[in-house]
């Protein structure tokens, strides 16, 4: 089992920046690619980044690539998410996630284990 707490939500305005964090407990850290995904109202949840398990490769969105940035500390037990040049669309409830397997990334369905997400509101 792998528990995750997402936290550093909040509301900025368009053009600013937020960094997300998720601290996982439980099973080793390290086992686990890690994958962020969001959720706007009315929409379904959808892939924003993943990162391995070593930390030395990340996939994007295309719809956040170059404003994003994953990184992770294995001896802390987290993953950060980075987001600069925010914009109203990137409004949404966060999720950070983990799975075991190293294929599939992108699938919501492929991932184990879910935080309980954090709110980002990006106003205009």
């Amino acid at each position: 089992q792998v528990q995750l707490v997402e936290s550093g939500g909040g509301l900025v305005q368009a053009g600013g920046s937020l960094r997300l964090s998720c601290a996982a407990s439980g099973r080793s850290f390290s086992d686990y690619t890690m994958g962020w995904f969001r959720q706007a109202p009315g929409k379904a949840r959808e892939f924003v980044g993943a990162i391995t398990k070593s930390g030395g490769t990340t996939y994007w969105a295309d719809s956040v690539k170059g404003r994003f940035t994953i990184s992770r500390d294995n001896a802390k037990n987290t993953v950060y998410l980075q987001m600069n040049s925010l914009k109203p669309e990137d409004t949404a409830v966060y999720y950070c996630a983990a799975k075991t397997g190293t294929v599939y990334y992108r699938v919501e369905s492929q991932y184990n284990y879910w935080g309980q997400g954090t709110q980002v509101t990006v106003s205009s």
